[in-house]
């Protein structure tokens, strides 16, 4: 078969003719389940030649079985450190930067500054990191792979938080961590020249940071990006569809991924989902939400940004048709640079430039 084609496995939940006899009797999600035939699902056009040719080969390798085992925590820290370690070979390769570890808070961080240091127009300005991994994974070289190009292509500051994971340290305890980094910061950069993105859980922590800063009533940030994560619970159709489209088992039938790190989080918590609080939303600053076209986390990242504009926060969406769950972890594929210039310019354009008065040189 092709390698450039996806083939979605057959999905026997219902056969059509029973759902439309027997809907009225079935339960509600139940009765809407729609059986799907077997078919091949053709690689984007849209997307680039280097991008298909990734995705063909990490198709391959999810199909030879090359990922951690899911039930093993040793085993899947093992892999995604191996695996950031490689990514950050990468991005080192491409862009330069100075990395220095430091604590701010009492919390680790990495600060990352693009080398020759930030630009003139953004010495006052500063990114907060925060890495994906599931909440469980991606400090470290996971974190910088996701800084160094935003740091390079920026031309800014960025702080790369290395907060504490789960399953040793559940929610609120990454929220409590980015908290402390960001008052630290406010002592040296006024809140508008601070921004916050993150990418996969880092998207999440984002939003849950943003809504714990406004309700602890410090000042929000300038602007915030949360990237294949958002302050929604993941689920929706990306949760099927798009794990079909990548090769990969669907999520549980009600579509909701749930993550060790929330286990201890209430379903009507504002600050674990910001997603379901219109007052909270609309006091969040400028939204960008980035995500792949295969990725599981669309319908999550597509609902926030309706309900982000609906309390008239200004949100903007891209999604990158064909690339899949944090694509731009591959620092050679178009579509990331891409990515890190959308990212770079739209901070340029939401943070302030004025200097915090009476502070210390950064």
């Amino acid at each position: 078969m092709n390698t450039r084609l996806v083939r979605i496995a057959a999905v026997a939940v219902l056969l059509a003719a029973q759902a439309s006899l027997h809907a009225q009797d079935k339960p509600a999600d139940e009765a809407s389940t729609t059986a799907m035939p077997a078919a091949s699902l053709p690689y984007s056009r849209f997307a680039s030649p280097q991008a298909r040719d990734k995705f063909a080969q990490l198709l391959a390798e999810t199909r030879e079985g090359k990922g951690p085992n899911p039930a093993d925590l040793a085993d899947q820290r093992r892999f995604y450190q191996r695996y950031n370690d490689e990514r950050l070979r990468e991005v080192e390769r491409i862009y330069r930067s100075r990395v220095q570890s430091t604590r701010m808070g009492g919390v680790p961080v990495q600060v990352v500054d693009p080398e020759g240091g930030a630009r003139d127009d953004n010495v006052h300005r500063v990114l907060i990191n925060l890495h994906g991994g599931a909440f469980m994974w991606g400090a470290g070289s996971g974190a910088l792979v996701e800084a160094i190009p935003i740091a390079a292509v920026a031309g800014m500051r960025v702080v790369a938080v290395d907060y504490r994971l789960a399953p040793e340290h559940t929610y609120p305890a990454a929220v409590d961590d980015v908290e402390a980094v960001y008052r630290e910061l406010l002592k040296s950069y006024r809140p508008e020249n601070i921004g916050i993105y993150g990418c996969s859980a880092g998207g999440a922590l984002t939003a849950q940071a943003t809504a714990r800063l406004l309700q602890a009533g410090l000042p929000r940030p300038g602007a915030i990006g949360t990237f294949c994560g958002s302050g929604m619970p993941f689920g929706g159709d990306s949760a099927i569809l798009g794990q079909l489209a990548v090769g990969a088992a669907p999520m549980p039938a009600d579509g909701e991924l749930r993550l060790p790190y929330l286990q201890t989080a209430k379903a009507d918590d504002p600050v674990a989902y910001p997603g379901q609080s219109p007052e909270l939303l609309a006091r969040f600053p400028p939204t960008l939400l980035l995500a792949g076209g295969r990725d599981f986390s669309v319908s999550a990242l597509t609902t926030m940004q309706r309900r982000l504009l609906a309390a008239g926060v200004d949100a903007e969406l891209v999604v990158f048709d064909g690339l899949w769950h944090a694509f731009f972890v591959f620092p050679d594929l178009p579509e990331s640079k891409e990515a890190y210039g959308l990212i770079a310019r739209f901070f340029d354009r939401r943070l302030g430039r004025t200097a915090l008065e009476g502070a210390v040189g950064n």
